[in-house]
C-alpha cells in the first residue's frame, strides 16, 4: 500500500491528528517493516510540519506584540473570576 507524502497545506490540528494516529500504529508493532518505515517517515515529516506550523505562530504573536509594544501585558482573568 503506497502512501502520499505529506499534504504541506495540512493545518495544525490535522497534523497532530495524523501523527497521533502513526504513533499508535508503530507502538502496536503489527505492521510489516516496510509499512512501518513508511509510517515513521510520514510520521517525520508530519512532526516538521507541525514544527513549522507553530513557529508560524509564534513569530505573528511576536509581530502582533511588536505593533502593539506599548500596550501593557497584564494577566489574563475571565468575567466570572469575581465569583469564585
Amino acid at each position: 500500500m503506497a502512501r502520499k507524502a505529506v499534504e504541506p497545506t495540512l493545518d495544525f490540528e490535522t497534523t497532530l491528528t495524523r501523527l497521533e494516529a502513526i504513533v499508535t500504529r508503530l507502538e502496536n508493532g503489527d505492521l510489516p517493516l516496510e509499512e512501518a518505515l513508511k509510517e515513521f517517515e510520514n510520521g517525520v515529516q508530519l512532526a516538521k510540519l507541525g514544527q513549522e506550523r507553530l513557529q508560524q505562530a509564534e513569530q505573528r504573536i511576536q509581530i502582533l506584540l511588536q505593533k502593539n509594544a506599548t500596550v501593557e501585558l497584564a494577566d489574563y482573568r475571565s468575567e466570572n473570576a469575581d465569583d469564585e
